[in-house]
């Protein structure tokens, strides 16, 4: 019997490596990597008058070089770059510039609101949700019109069929992406293997396509009127989207993990298609239909085709879901968000939650999109505006964040970040053209998310300074506890605090009704910082007051869900006497009511008092048992 032998080290590293790369070709480039379903037959939809061959080089130059510049340059030169412990995103970048903000929280301009580029920074985060409205949309119903390429008989049931396929995505996330997961990057792999294939078959018939390798073509394409060179951009866009989830997953995977997977295996089936479908309209210069489907053998093979589509447009559509999701619970915990229900889909892995709430709001907004455009040309329109003003609002965070952070010189800083800006600002403004034909839509969902973000932030400010500005200290504190008119009871109680340094008007509530307080008193705050997790070692910290009071500080990454439980059973751990299962949970309940002087506009007073009413409780969201939660109403006026 030979003796078992664990595999060496450097191949478990190599394994895990490969598994990384793959991983990351299922969910960084399942959105960049459906583009060619739809991207090069919109181009060539606004073709200029004139050459017929010299605008399509034209096009397939401009989309390799913004290929390059964008994705290769932009994003995983410098931007990847800028990660916060390794996280990447939009909120990340504002977890960073918080970091090194010399603001302190009882500033005037705290007090009336958000910073004007946090409020920039979160109009990105608001785009990034109606991307996740219009991607899933746009993916599937590109691939579901590979139906038309069968027979155009097809074209009425498209916009149902892919009404069908949203719902039945959207209605499995309750059950988790652990399985589907599992094949996300070896179907992807198949998929970017067969836009390789199909475009190297075209190339070797038609290589003159490969003078396109030359900008030149490009930048003739671009001499041309103004009207003409926004409609060419706005479609050439398309074949970037999705760039910015190789910021979005950088820690999911790695930036080197995702360098390999795009420069090994995306980046040459994107462009080796691209090539392959001008390839094909130059060999068939009568062919009007979608040239990605038209490039497979009518039969068994177009089908075969289409299918292998909606399977990869489904896995991207999965990617921007779940991005969706972490992004909610990213503002959740940075308090830019209602708290929502957040449930946990695999103990194994954290960072696999769903969230009920923003799922159904996915579901109606792309099932609505669908049925609203009914045609990936008519939304087109509405897709390049969103990502482009995310892009750009990415470029002008990386400036903040190259200048405060990194102490780059401004000569250095402007030179990049300008560059970046020169062609996020040109598609963006390619692509506003586009705002009666649809362009509006993206940017109806972005503002109702940021003013809801908006909201929500400077409404909690001004609750946390009503409730916690005329403090009592914990001097006072002490001498309210050892007070002889105070009868001490048996047992323990845990009072919410909003701040480490506060004391909770529902502790001053309890003494004043009851009479009475507990020997063991404990006032845990939750303060999340801005990283996307903290070591298990930091998580929490304990300080005495005195006569039996004690103050504790739960710290948590803007990733990871608070639990009030596990941070008392650390508490006990550290030496205090504490049952958290007989320990009685103190919460404040805030009654808003409007008529106030705060500041804030009364529309925001009626939001802020909507969304306070509908959030989950506190006493949810910090995972307690409820039989040991007493709940304090608390009116405040704004």
């Amino acid at each position: 019997m030979q003796p078992i032998v664990n595999p060496a080290p450097d191949k478990l590293r190599s394994t895990a490596k490969a598994a990384l790369c793959i991983g990351a070709l299922g969910v960084v480039f399942g959105d960049i990597g459906t583009s060619p379903l739809y991207t090069m037959h919109e181009c060539v939809a606004h073709l200029p008058s004139g050459s017929r061959m010299d605008g399509m080089l034209g096009i397939l130059s401009l989309i390799f070089w913004s290929l390059v510049l964008v994705v290769s340059v932009k994003y995983l030169g410098f931007i990847t770059k800028a990660d916060n412990h390794g996280e990447g995103g939009i909120f990340a970048l504002l977890a960073l510039i918080h970091a090194h903000r010399e603001a302190a929280p009882h500033r005037p301009e705290f007090r009336r609101g958000l910073g004007i580029s946090v409020v920039i920074i979160l109009l990105g985060a608001a785009l990034l949700f109606g991307d996740g409205i219009i991607t899933p949309a746009i993916s599937v119903l590109g691939a579901a019109e590979g139906l038309n390429a069968i027979s155009p008989g097809f074209a009425p049931v498209v916009p149902w069929l892919a009404c069908f396929i949203l719902a039945a995505l959207f209605w499995f996330q309750k059950r988790g992406t652990m399985r589907i997961g599992s094949i996300f990057g070896p179907v992807m792999l198949v998929w970017f293997a067969t836009l390789g294939a199909l475009g190297a078959v075209y190339v070797a018939r038609a290589p003159v396509v490969l003078r396109a390798l030359n900008p030149s073509y490009g930048l003739a394409l671009l001499d041309n009127s103004p009207g003409v060179v926004a409609a060419l951009l706005g479609a050439i866009v398309l074949a970037i989207t999705g760039a910015e989830a190789l910021y979005a997953d950088l820690g999911h995977f790695g930036r080197r993990s995702i360098t390999i997977a795009w420069y090994g295996v995306a980046f040459p089936g994107l462009v080796l298609n691209y090539f392959g479908q001008v390839a094909y309209l130059t060999l068939n210069p009568s062919s009007r239909g979608n040239p990605f489907f038209a490039m497979a053998p009518e039969g068994l093979a177009r089908a075969g085709l289409t299918a292998l589509s909606v399977v990869a447009a489904i896995i991207a559509s999965q990617a921007l879901i779940t991005g969706a999701y972490s992004l909610s619970r990213q503002a959740i915990q940075l308090g830019y968000f209602p708290r929502l229900l957040v449930k946990h889909t695999n103990a194994g892995q954290e960072g696999q939650i769903y969230v009920p709430f923003v799922n159904t709001l996915l579901a109606i907004g792309c099932i609505f999109t669908v049925l609203l455009f009914g045609s990936t040309a008519r939304l087109a329109s509405a897709y390049g505006i969103a990502v482009t003003g995310t892009m750009a609002i990415t470029s002008g965070a990386f400036f903040m964040v190259a200048r405060r952070n990194w102490k780059w010189p401004l000569w250095r800083a402007g030179t990049v970040c300008g560059l970046f800006l020169v062609m996020d600002l040109g598609f963006f403004g390619a692509n506003a053209r586009k705002l009666t034909d649809g362009g509006w839509f993206p940017l109806v969902i972005a503002a109702a998310v940021l003013a809801v973000m908006h909201t929500w932030k400077t409404g909690r400010n001004v609750v946390f300074e009503r409730v916690y500005g005329g403090n009592v200290t914990e001097d006072e504190l002490k001498e309210i506890a050892r007070s002889q008119y105070l009868t001490r009871v048996p047992g323990a109680a845990v009072f919410m605090v909003g701040s480490p340094k506060g004391t909770p008007l529902t502790l001053l509530h309890h003494v004043k009704a009851n009479r009475c307080l507990q020997k063991t008193v404990v006032l845990l705050s939750i303060v999340t910082e801005d990283r996307p997790a903290v070591d298990e070692s930091a998580r929490i910290q304990l300080r005495e007051i005195g006569e039996g009071v004690w103050r504790a500080t739960g710290h948590y990454g803007y990733m990871e869900s608070p639990d009030v439980t596990d941070l008392v059973a650390r508490i006990k751990a550290l030496g205090l006497k504490i049952n958290p299962q007989s320990a009685t949970y103190f919460f404040s309940r805030e009654m808003v009511m409007t008529g106030g002087n705060t500041g804030m506009w009364e529309w925001e007073k009626s939001l802020y008092g909507f969304l306070i009413r509908n959030a989950r409780p506190a006493k949810d969201y910090y995972n307690i048992t409820p039989s040991q939660i007493i709940e304090i109403g608390l009116p405040v006026q704004l």
